[in-house]
């Protein structure tokens, strides 16, 4: 099921399987999103970070776990039921994947005395892990939230990346995954990479240009533009554009700007192209969206 963010529901809540589930939050208010959702003690959660910054709550806040960009948290308490209590800090998307005990088994059968959570003397007992992102999930997570929601074709699409993901996570090394691209096998390559998307975001309106770019991380322009699609799925144009776009929605989500306030703030010249930009990526004009949003 595709939901509307209303500040409260998430942008996909998919059943792919009996007791297997995925569901996308994104927070572009200017204030911390709060998710509640029940969740089976059968259940396996996964948490996975894309960007911002995350907090999870138990015990009815008195215990907290901050699950930051780039971090995925794996969570099961066969014991007793793990509700979902998330904060989503302002800018933040996340991943949830819920996957019952029995379902993992039927997956991963073969292998999961290998997995320490699944094995016998422990798939009773309660688990916690905390994961860096791979250059190859973070590919994953970025085509699920950008997949086209309305196609005929979602669920399997869905269904599709969620396997993978799950695959990319166990799969102890990434060395056939980035055979494609051996650049980031390279840690140092990874985090050059990693700081260039950080740089774009704090400069989100002004961006540096791709030379620039490239000479602050300390790469060639060959390499970031190679590395960033790798590891973020998309272009560094693409990504820009994203985000830059993402920022006008706040902008006119506050009530605060007019369109050619926020054109100005965006660094266009031009609003009528600030116009066009926005509505070939949210599918409306941002006229249109400020008199919903307000």
């Amino acid at each position: 099921m595709i939901l509307k963010n209303n500040g409260l529901s998430p942008i996909i809540n998919q059943e792919i399987e009996e007791g297997f589930f995925i569901l996308t939050y994104e927070n572009f208010t200017e204030t911390n999103l709060k998710i509640y959702r029940n969740v089976d003690s059968n259940l396996i959660q996964f948490h996975f970070c894309y960007k911002g910054d995350s907090v999870l709550y138990f015990n009815n806040g008195s215990y907290s776990l901050a699950n930051s960009e780039d971090n995925v948290l794996l969570l099961y308490n066969p014991q007793r039921e793990l509700p979902m209590e998330i904060a989503l800090a302002p800018d933040t998307q996340t991943i949830t994947v819920l996957i019952s005990i029995k379902k993992l088994h039927s997956l991963i059968s073969q292998e999961a005395e290998q997995i320490s959570f699944l094995s016998d003397e422990n798939i009773d007992k309660k688990y916690y892990k905390e994961n860096v992102i791979t250059a190859s999930m973070a590919v994953v997570l970025s085509q699920i939230l950008k997949h086209q929601k309305d196609s005929s074709l979602s669920m399997l699409y869905l269904k599709g990346k969620a396997y993978e993901l799950l695959s990319l996570y166990f799969i102890p090394s990434e060395a056939s995954n980035l055979s494609e691209c051996p650049f980031l096998v390279d840690e140092d390559n990874v985090r050059r990479i990693r700081n260039a998307k950080q740089i774009l975001l704090s400069n989100i309106s002004h961006p540096p240009t791709l030379f620039q770019l490239a000479n602050e991380v300390g790469i060639s322009v060959k390499k970031l533009k190679e590395g960033f699609k790798k590891l973020y799925g998309s272009t560094v144009y693409q990504f820009v554009m994203t985000n830059k776009m993402d920022y006008a929605r706040k902008l006119l989500g506050t009530g605060s700007y007019n369109v050619n306030e926020v054109a100005l703030k965006l660094g266009y010249s031009n609003s009528s192209h600030f116009i066009e930009a926005f509505k070939k990526k949210i599918g409306t004009t941002p006229k249109k969206y400020l008199l919903s949003v307000t």
